[in-house]
C-alpha cells in the first residue's frame, strides 16, 4: 500500500495527538489535508454524491455533498478564527450549528431561472475552497514568531483556545471527515 493509499485509508487517531504535534508537522498534516480525499469522490454520479446513510452502515450519516460542504464552511470558520486570535488576542470565538446549515439546505438543491433545470452545488468547489485556504494559510502559519502560537480566543463551548488548539483541531477535523468520506466511496465503487 502507498503512503497516499494508507493516508487515505487509516483512520485519524485521537485529538490529543494532533495537540501533541510540533507546529512544523502539525503544519505539514494542515497543508495537505484534502489529499486524503479519496480521488475517485469526484467520479461518482450525483445519486450517490446525495446518497443518506443508515447509522449502522459504519461510514457516517451524512452524504458526500453534504460532508464535502460542511468540511467548506467548517474551513472558512477554522482560518478566520485562527487569524482573529493572532490579531485580536481574547477574543470571542463564534460557534456555529452545522446542523442547522443542513437543515436551511446549503448542500441541497439549487434552483435555477423559471423553466431551467435546478442543480445541486458541485464539489469540487467545496473542495477548492479548502485546498485555496490551506494553501494560503500554511505560509502564514510557518512565518509567525513563537508567541504567536500562545494567542487564544474563547470559545463558547470549548473554552480558551490557542493558535495551536484551533490549528489541531480544524487538522484533526478534515481527516477524521475525509476518513468517513473514502469510507464511502468504497463502498459505493465496491472497493471495500
Amino acid at each position: 500500500m502507498s503512503d497516499a493509499e494508507r493516508m487515505q485509508t487509516e483512520e485519524p487517531a485521537g485529538l490529543d495527538s494532533y495537540l501533541a504535534m510540533d507546529r512544523s508537522e502539525l503544519i505539514g498534516r494542515f497543508v495537505v489535508g484534502i489529499d486524503r480525499l479519496d480521488g475517485r469522490v469526484f467520479e461518482l454520479p450525483s445519486d450517490d454524491l446525495d446518497r443518506a446513510w443508515p447509522r449502522d452502515a459504519g461510514v457516517g450519516k451524512w452524504p458526500i455533498r453534504v460532508l464535502l460542504g460542511h468540511l467548506a464552511d467548517a474551513e472558512v470558520s477554522f482560518v478566520h478564527r485562527m487569524r482573529r486570535v493572532v490579531a485580536e488576542p481574547g477574543c470571542e470565538l463564534g460557534a456555529w450549528d452545522d446542523e442547522a446549515f443542513i437543515d436551511a439546505g446549503h448542500y441541497g438543491v439549487i434552483a435555477t431561472s423559471e423553466g431551467g433545470e435546478a442543480t445541486r452545488p458541485p464539489i469540487g468547489a467545496a473542495v477548492a475552497v479548502i485546498h485555496t485556504l490551506r494553501g494560503w494559510m500554511g505560509p502564514w502559519l510557518a512565518d509567525l514568531p513563537a508567541e504567536a502560537w500562545t494567542k487564544s480566543g474563547m470559545h463558547p463551548e470549548r473554552g480558551p483556545m490557542s493558535l495551536k488548539d484551533i490549528l489541531a483541531y480544524d487538522t484533526w477535523h478534515l481527516e477524521r471527515h475525509a476518513w468517513f468520506c473514502n469510507l464511502k466511496v468504497a463502498k459505493l465503487t465496491g472497493a471495500s
